[in-house]
């Protein structure tokens, strides 16, 4: 099997998803190859193989019409059997632009693959889908945090120039950080998050008491910020913050790849949930096996009498 790996280079640096995206290429035991629209004067990323460049300067870091012609050309040459692109708002934009152009299945946000097959969430996280492609291409996009090594890949590998006359209708202007507004997480030394296992709205204020005692700020996870309970600017997760505090109490949350993916940075994990069989447990440093409407009015009570 072949994969065509498709790198990000956003405000002069390669991201480095690229070695998620070496990962899954590794447990599919893949021959590997990659694609990246950058800076070949600059730090490529490292790996064995072959990596098709664009040159930034003259496609723009955002230019999806370019692009998805760049990488129709690297496709030709290389011939895969499958286009690998993370699960960010560059692969949202370009993998469907892909796969409708070559007529290719599209499967999108993976986090685990079994038997060659990949495993997609579905209804919200709460069920997994096992899907495989047909044809002679897949169109593949993966969570981010699903996939890991220890270290970045090493290796210089072969450079091989795409270029062409291409041009498209969307003009890249400059970024613009997202208004947190209020509290910023990404500072936080202590985060203490609520999951959907606290129940209902009303419980949240013991998640935030012990948020308060132990000096921290309080977060939650998706389905919990989808419901209204905690505004977005506390979300963690994919589609939320990424936070890397010394503590992380994550209190009624499963364990869902795309909430792991903002906190696995965390130094210290604890989990509170009544399933022992939880996700998180596989990440925490300490699990408690408790209703959090319980631990939660002990735990404050005497942290307050420290």
């Amino acid at each position: 099997m072949k994969a065509l790996l498709v790198a990000e280079y956003r405000q002069g640096k390669v991201q480095e998803s690229y070695a998620e995206l070496m990962a899954f290429s590794g447990i599919l035991g893949a021959e590997s190859s990659m694609f990246i629209v950058a800076d070949s004067t600059v730090a490529l990323p490292r790996f064995q193989g072959t990596l098709y460049v664009a040159e930034v300067s003259r496609y723009d870091e955002y230019n999806p019409e370019a692009h998805k012609s760049l990488l129709l050309d690297a496709i030709a040459q290389e011939k895969p059997d499958m286009v690998v692109f993370c699960h960010s708002s560059y692969g949202w934009d370009l993998a469907p632009r892909i796969a409708v152009r070559e007529k290719a299945a599209q499967i999108s946000e993976v986090i685990a693959v079994e038997d060659g097959k990949f495993i997609v969430p579905a209804c919200n996280g709460k069920l997994r889908r096992t899907l495989t492609g047909k044809g002679l291409l897949t169109v593949v996009t993966i969570q981010a945090g699903a996939f890991s090594l220890d270290n970045l890949p090493d290796g210089i590998p072969n450079v091989v120039p795409v270029v062409g006359d291409y041009e498209g209708m969307a003009t890249l202007l400059g970024y613009e950080e997202a208004k947190l507004g209020g509290v910023d997480l990404t500072r936080a030394e202590v985060i203490i998050s609520a999951g959907r296992g606290v129940g209902k709205p009303e419980n949240i204020v013991m998640v935030e008491g012990l948020a308060k005692a132990l000096k921290g700020e309080y977060g939650a996870s998706r389905p919990v910020v989808d419901a209204e309970w905690v505004t977005h600017n506390r979300q963690v997760g994919t589609t939320g913050l990424t936070v890397s505090p010394k503590l992380y109490v994550a209190c009624g949350i499963s364990g869902a790849v795309q909430h792991l993916a903002g906190m696995k940075k965390s130094e210290f994990v604890v989990a509170i949930n009544t399933d022992r069989d939880a996700p998180i447990g596989e990440v925490a440093d300490v699990f408690a096996v408790a209703d959090l409407k319980q631990l939660l009015p002990v735990l404050t009570d005497k942290i307050m009498a420290l």
